[in-house]
C-alpha cells in the first residue's frame, strides 16, 4: 500500500503508471496532512492484523518482512523494531551516521530488548499489531516522533516491544550537515515531546521497565547528560591549561579505548566490518558539537512553546535494492 500525501510533483502519476495495473499494489492519495495522517490512511485500508511500515527512502533486505512478522506468534508482542542500517555509506558524513546506527541505535535496542524497554520502533523498519495501533488511537499528530509516541502508548497497554537484528533495512542517510541537523532536530524535539506526553509513567512501578528504565533513560542520557556535557568540556579545558594535561589526556585515552572496544563489540554483533571505526574519533568530535547544539535548540523551542514542523529533507534515491 502506497499513500501519496498530497505531493506536488509527479509522484502520483509515476506510481499509477508503474503500478496501476498491478493488483498487488494499492495506491491511495489524500490532501497533504503529514506522515501520521498518511500512515493512518494506509492502516484504514489494511485488511490484516500485522502491519509492516517502511519509509519511502528505505529498502528492505530479502526476508525482512518474514523476520518482523514471526514475533507476532506471541500474543503479548505488540510491535517489532527492525535493524536499520545506513545504505549510502559513500561519504564521510554518512559513514559517521552508519557508526551511530550500529554502535548507538542498534546496540541500545539489543540491550533494551532484554529489559522490554525499547522506546521507539522506527518508521523506517517496523511492524505493529493493528488492533493495538487502533486501540492507542493510531499514529498521532501530537509529536514529531509519532513512531516513538505510538511505541510508548503500546508499551503502556502492557505489551512487549521486540527487536529483530535479522530484519535488516537500508535507509538513506542525509548527505550534508544542514540536512542531518534538520533531521536530528526533528528527532530530538519529537522525542522530548513523546517523553513529556508520557511523563506520568516515569518512575511508576506499575508500568514496569517502561517507567523504571525506558523513560528515565531518555531524560538521563538523551537530555540531562547532553546538557551537562559542555560543562565537562569546560572543566577539561581548564584542567589542561592548569598543567594537568597528562592526567586529562590519560583519562581521555582510556575512555576512548573503552569506547573503541565497545564499538568493536557492536560491529561483531552485527557481523559487519569495523573499518568505519577508524573514523570514530572524528565522528565523536563532529557529533558532540552538532548534537549539543541541536539539543539546546530543542529545549529552547520546547520551553518557548514554538511550533515545529516536519520540514523537508532532500532525498537522492541513493539506496538501491538488496
Amino acid at each position: 500500500m502506497v499513500v501519496d500525501d498530497g505531493s506536488r510533483d509527479a509522484t502520483l502519476r509515476i506510481l499509477r503508471e508503474a503500478f496501476g495495473a498491478d493488483a498487488r499494489v494499492q495506491i491511495a492519495t489524500q490532501p497533504n496532512g503529514g506522515k501520521a495522517s498518511a500512515l493512518n490512511h494506509a492502516i484504514s485500508l489494511a485488511a490484516n492484523e500485522i502491519l509492516v511500515a517502511v519509509d519511502a527512502d528505505t529498502v528492505f533486505r530479502h526476508g525482512t518482512i518474514e523476520k518482523l512478522a514471526r514475533h507476532f506468534a506471541d500474543p503479548l508482542v505488540g510491535a517489532v523494531s527492525g535493524n536499520a542500517r545506513v545504505g549510502n555509506r559513500d561519504k564521510w558524513i554518512t559513514r559517521f551516521q552508519s557508526i551511530e546506527y550500529i554502535y548507538g541505535f542498534n546496540l541500545d535496542r539489543r540491550a533494551l530488548d532484554v529489559l522490554n524497554a525499547i522506546t521507539v520502533v522506527p518508521g523506517a523498519a517496523g511492524a505493529w499489531r493493528k488492533s493495538l495501533v487502533l486501540a492507542a488511537g493510531g499514529f498521532g499528530n501530537a509529536t514529531l516522533a509519532e513512531d516513538a509516541d505510538l511505541t510508548l502508548a503500546i508499551r503502556r497497554l502492557g505489551y512487549r516491544i521486540r527487536y529483530d537484528e535479522e530484519a535488516v533495512a537500508y535507509t538513506e542517510a542525509p548527505e550534508d550537515t544542514r540536512s542531518l541537523a534538520r533531521q536530528r532536530f526533528r528527532w530530538s524535539f519529537g522525542t522530548l515531546q513523546a517523553a513529556w506526553k508520557h511523563r506520568d509513567a516515569t518512575f511508576d512501578p506499575r508500568t514496569g521497565s517502561l517507567g523504571l528504565v525506558a523513560l528515565p533513560s531518555i531524560w538521563l542520557f538523551q537530555v540531562l547528560l547532553s546538557i551537562l556535557s559542555p560543562f565537562a568540556d569546560l572543566a577539561m579545558g581548564i584542567a589542561l591549561f592548569a598543567g594537568n594535561w597528562r592526567v586529562v589526556l590519560g583519562y581521555y585515552g582510556a575512555f576512548f579505548v573503552l569506547e573503541l572496544l565497545t564499538g568493536l563489540l557492536a560491529y561483531a554483533l552485527e557481523s559487519q566490518s569495523p573499518k568505519d571505526l577508524g573514523l570514530l574519533f572524528f565522528q565523536r568530535v563532529y557529533y558532540r558539537m552538532l548534537m549539543q547544539w541541536i539539543l539546546f535548540r530543542s529545549v529552547f523551542y520546547a520551553v518557548r512553546g514554538g511550533l515545529v514542523g516536519w520540514g523537508k529533507l532532500e532525498r537522492r534515491a541513493s539506496v538501491q535494492g538488496v
